[in-house]
């Protein structure tokens, strides 16, 4: 049931503009704009009661949210030296299955199938492996250090670990191609020195980590982080 309020009642702030003479005597409050009212962007309230935060998206791309155009694409493909030949010399062409070149790959300008994001050159694969890999190296220091057991016997013998990684490889994978599914890449953010050229450098250095990490531990069947540091 809407709220009434009589006229002789005091008005607050947000109400000064309504003109009470024509409201014979009461106001319809349902009937108010939020924004008559005053109320902040962030905090008008949505069906049901709940409060729906609007603008916080809005936020955040203008303070870390870089636009990529095609032209720059098209620029960085002419000029960059790692563009114009892969890691095996093989010179990107269109339409072939490796390598392809930037603008057919990149998010931004590229197919946004699953298929095209997860191929061998696509953004998938290096992003999601490397968030993984930065989680599971920090995780390793310190379950090994309060556990005194190896990645493998905390994933296996313990039995949790095994779940706990389960449940976490989707989360990653999912958060990580749902911006590259709406077309943007992860050079599309930065702020500060958290930079896409920062997450590689760390991601491709944690991959190398954990895969030494494994290695190690396998000869010599104690966990690095206890008998090392």
């Amino acid at each position: 049931m809407a709220a009434t309020v009589l006229a002789s009642t005091i008005v607050p702030s947000g109400l000064r503009s309504t003109p009470l003479a024509s409201c014979s005597g009461r106001i319809n409050i349902s009937s108010l704009s939020y924004t008559s009212l005053g109320v902040p962007k962030y905090t008008r309230r949505a069906r049901g009661g709940s409060i729906r935060c609007e603008g916080i998206r809005e936020t955040v791309d203008k303070a870390t949210k870089k636009e990529i155009s095609k032209e720059e694409i098209l620029q960085n493909q002419e000029t960059n030296d790692s563009e114009k030949q892969s890691v095996f010399g093989a010179v990107p062409k269109s339409g072939s299955f490796y390598p392809r070149p930037e603008v057919e790959r990149r998010p931004e300008t590229g197919e946004k199938s699953l298929g095209s994001l997860f191929a061998f050159d696509g953004a998938a694969p290096e992003t999601i492996n490397g968030r993984l890999a930065m989680v599971g190296i920090v995780w390793a220091a310190i379950a090994e250090k309060t556990s005194g057991l190896t990645v493998f016997d905390q994933l296996y013998t313990q039995g949790t670990g095994l779940v706990y990684y389960v449940a976490l490889v989707p989360l990653i994978a999912y958060a990580s191609i749902v911006p590259m599914l709406n077309g943007e890449s992860t050079d599309a953010r930065s702020s500060g020195p958290f930079t896409a050229r920062a997450e590689r450098w760390n991601g491709r250095l944690a991959m190398i980590g954990f895969l030494s990490l494994l290695l190690t531990e396998n000869f010599i069947h104690a966990p690095v982080f206890t008998k090392f540091f």
